[in-house]
């Protein structure tokens, strides 16, 4: 099953949602935050209390050959090694490119009808 995704341009409303799932149960070790920039990455995982895609997510040659690439390369390889096809990975690095932030939730069926 491929994980779910949702873009956002503002980084308090993706706050809001982690705090909805993880108040429907959602395991937080199931809730990513990814963008271009790696400081409002963080900046933005750390407050809601969620992942970024790192090492444990990712294939071990993947993750030390990201070290050596472009950050577009790096995006797309860590959404691809989550669970996302080549041309999915390159629609969201992307949107990434223009500014979204990303939530992602892998392991969950519901997570749709938890932020209708």
């Amino acid at each position: 099953m491929k994980p779910f995704i949702k873009a956002y341009t503002n980084d308090e409303q993706l706050k809001t949602d982690v705090s909805v799932l993880k108040d429907k149960g959602i395991n937080k070790d199931d809730v990513y935050v990814i963008s271009h920039d790696e400081d409002r990455t963080e900046r933005v995982a750390g407050g809601a209390d969620a992942k970024t895609i790192g090492m444990d997510e990712m294939d071990f040659s993947d993750y030390v050959g990201t070290m050596f690439k472009s950050q577009g390369d790096e995006l797309r390889t860590k959404l691809k090694d989550i669970g996302f096809s080549q041309e999915e990975a390159e629609q969201y690095e992307e949107e990434m490119d223009e500014g979204k932030i990303f939530l992602i939730v892998t392991n969950n069926e519901n997570v749709m009808n938890y932020l209708a």
